[in-house]
């Protein structure tokens, strides 16, 4: 893919997996507020979270949620059925790939995870 705006950094991560905690709203907020903290990022707004997509389909029903950041920001969505969680995070700021896999397996207890930077 040509690379357009080379000036402008940006880093992209996808993280996946399965979790084993019980989630709340708060929990996920609290997760997202510390993430932000590990990364070195600047919350502006958020986190929202919301449970509405498993009213339109039954399949997704879990918890969606977002943040922005002054540095861009996160989506993150879990499904209750099978305890699986993927988060999305797009920075114009570097971060730790690493840092970020270790602290969605250790804050969910994720038994399996997986990630894959593209940026």
């Amino acid at each position: 893919m040509k690379k357009l705006a080379p000036e402008i950094y940006r880093q992209r991560l996808i993280i996946e997996g399965f979790y084993t905690i019980e989630l709340t709203p708060s929990k996920l907020e609290e997760c997202l507020k510390e993430l932000s903290a590990e990364l070195g990022m600047t919350i502006i707004f958020g986190p929202i979270v919301k449970d509405l997509a498993g009213a339109v389909n039954p399949v997704h029903k879990g918890f969606e949620c977002v943040l922005i950041w002054a540095e861009s920001g996160a989506a993150f969505y879990t499904w209750n059925k099978n305890k699986f969680f993927t988060i999305d995070i797009y920075t114009c700021k570097r971060f730790d790939p690493k840092l970020a896999v270790k602290f969605m397996k250790n804050f969910l207890g994720a038994t399996e995870i997986v990630s894959r930077d593209v940026s």
